[in-house]
């Protein structure tokens, strides 16, 4: 029986789950949810997550959510391209990048993005430049550890570069936004104040496969 992925445009998680198995080139059928018609809360998709989220990943009679949990499960379940290494100490360190951006960057990233979409950037500035000073310090790390090598682990692209690249995206795409022109260039022009990273991002898209993890909603406002 096939994979079958149950996915939203536009979310980083389901946007991770997306590059691992175009990736790892595993067939799987897609099934795109439309968040505005609240069908991430359908019986169906509560059935099989009750928390409502995805993205969730069904192999036969198995279901697996959070997108952690489906990036370790696929590399057990199907290890033919691994994600997470070929050794322990790849797996370590791979595992180790990946508890340090959730840590130190996921959450202020996240708070940044909703300032931006959401809440508005007038009467928030105190909050916006806090979670920027955390962000921007951890693209330094991140850009450090690309300056000396082509992937965030070694020279294999693996779960580090899917979990933090869909992030990294979407704060790119949000800061395009009319009303973040003053925090832009904290950040941009990214070929001049981050070019490892900008060579990353350019890696990443080159990926056979990487059009269609790519956010259908954006593609459409492009």
């Amino acid at each position: 029986m096939a994979l079958e992925l149950w996915w939203g445009s536009g979310s980083p998680y389901s946007w991770r789950a997306l590059l691992a198995l175009e990736y790892k080139r595993l067939s799987y059928v897609s099934h795109l949810v439309q968040f505005a018609k609240q069908e991430h809360r359908s019986p169906q998709m509560l059935q099989m997550n009750p928390r409502g989220r995805v993205p969730v990943l069904k192999d036969g009679d198995y279901v697996v959510f959070e997108s952690l949990a489906i990036l370790r499960y696929l590399d057990r379940k199907y290890p033919e391209i691994p994600i997470f290494g070929t050794s322990a100490e790849e797996e370590g360190t791979i595992t180790r990048v990946i508890c340090e951006y959730q840590s130190y960057a996921e959450d202020h990233l996240a708070k940044l993005i909703y300032a931006i979409l959401f809440q508005g950037i007038e009467g928030h500035m105190e909050e916006i430049e806090r979670a920027l000073n955390f962000v921007i310090a951890e693209a330094r790390t991140i850009e450090n550890r690309l300056a000396s090598s082509s992937w965030l682990v070694g020279e294999a692209f693996s779960a580090a570069d899917i979990v933090i690249f869909p992030g990294i995206k979407q704060l790119l795409r949000v800061l395009e936004r009319r009303e973040a022109e003053d925090l832009r260039a904290r950040l941009l022009p990214l070929d001049a104040n981050f070019p490892a990273i900008a060579a990353w991002i350019g890696r990443i898209e080159a990926l056979p496969g990487y059009d269609k993890t790519y956010p259908p909603h954006w593609k459409e406002k492009e």
